[in-house]
């Protein structure tokens, strides 16, 4: 059965916990961490570049000159696309790029994810992951104290101290223990969850 070690605020260890053999203990599969990445992205992508075609840009309603006699090559209109300041063919416009996974494969990922983490040793659980004000020089300690410099840091429900403590320093994410994706896990170092949070991940994903 897998195991992390249990810190304090001070980045102290403290303990151990065993972790869920389900969640944290699979094989990992890297066929579907990469589609959950590549999923990620895609639904992040805003789809907003657009280029005018020749019936979009402005000018060229006349024909710039007569079709036979003049030895050049036949013209309809300055606007086309070969001509300079006319429209693009086939370029691009707005478009939707976001798509689903199906649940099964979306949470074997996510178990996939957690348990290569947890299997380097880069999940670090913390007995009470509070701070009883916005101080992000204490949160910088914590993190240097635990050797976490890029750092997703898992709270059970928003934590506004955490979250504000933690927004200023580089390489360092927060979010809540029901809305961890893969792209996030595997995009930082370590894994830094409090310990009501595993319980929680544990008790959704098992």
């Amino acid at each position: 059965m897998p195991k992390a070690t249990v810190y304090d605020m001070t980045g102290k260890a403290v303990g151990e916990i065993e972790l869920s053999e389900a969640v944290f203990g699979i094989e990992p599969n890297e066929v579907a961490m990469f589609e959950a990445v590549k999923n990620h992205l895609a639904n992040c992508r805003q789809g907003t570049q657009s280029t005018l075609t020749r019936a979009e840009v402005s000018g060229g309603g006349r024909k710039p000159w007569r079709q036979k006699g003049t030895g050049r090559a036949r013209q309809g209109s300055i606007r086309s696309p070969q001509w300079t300041h006319g429209g693009i063919a086939l370029g691009p416009k707005p478009r939707d790029y976001s798509y689903r996974l199906n649940k099964k494969y979306r949470r074997l990922a996510l178990k996939s994810a957690l348990s290569a983490k947890a299997a380097a040793g880069e999940v670090l659980v913390v007995d009470n992951l509070n701070l009883s004000e916005v101080k992000t020089k204490t949160m910088a300690a914590f993190l240097n104290a635990v050797e976490a410099k890029k750092a997703l840091v898992v709270t059970p429900e928003v934590c506004e101290n955490i979250v504000k403590s933690a927004r200023n320093i580089p390489g360092v994410k927060t979010t809540t223990a029901t809305i961890i994706n893969v792209y996030d896990i595997l995009n930082h170092d370590k894994f830094i969850v409090d310990k009501s949070a595993v319980e929680k991940i544990q008790e959704v994903f098992a």
